[in-house]
């Protein structure tokens, strides 16, 4: 199974999830991702995939000044990004216990 094609499908709900933890740039957005098992995630997926959720309203932004280089741009969870977030947990929930049942061969 091509795991690529099923990240592009979770993708919102896995960026979702991380900043709902704690808020991230870009790149830590990647890599805490990547640390979670998704080794696969492209950097321009993500970085595409949170300017879309910022623009839906999903998430807001803020600037860190960094000594270290650029200053960097974080992204924290709204609360339209926390229902929006809820909506698709149960929506993954209800999806995976379908396709067990399926793939054990268990009757609905």
């Amino acid at each position: 199974m091509d795991a690529t094609q099923l990240l592009k499908g979770v993708l919102d709900v896995a960026v979702l999830a991380v900043v709902e933890t704690e808020d991230g740039y870009g790149y830590d957005v990647v890599r805490r991702l990547r640390s979670a098992g998704l080794t696969e995630v492209g950097d321009a997926s993500v970085y595409g995939t949170l300017r879309r959720l910022y623009s839906a309203g999903a998430l807001t932004s803020y600037v860190v000044p960094s000594e270290e280089g650029p200053h960097r741009k974080y992204y924290g969870i709204t609360d339209q990004g926390r229902t929006k977030l809820d909506e698709q947990r149960r929506s993954w929930n209800e999806f995976s216990r379908t396709m067990d049942r399926l793939l054990t061969g268990v009757a609905a």
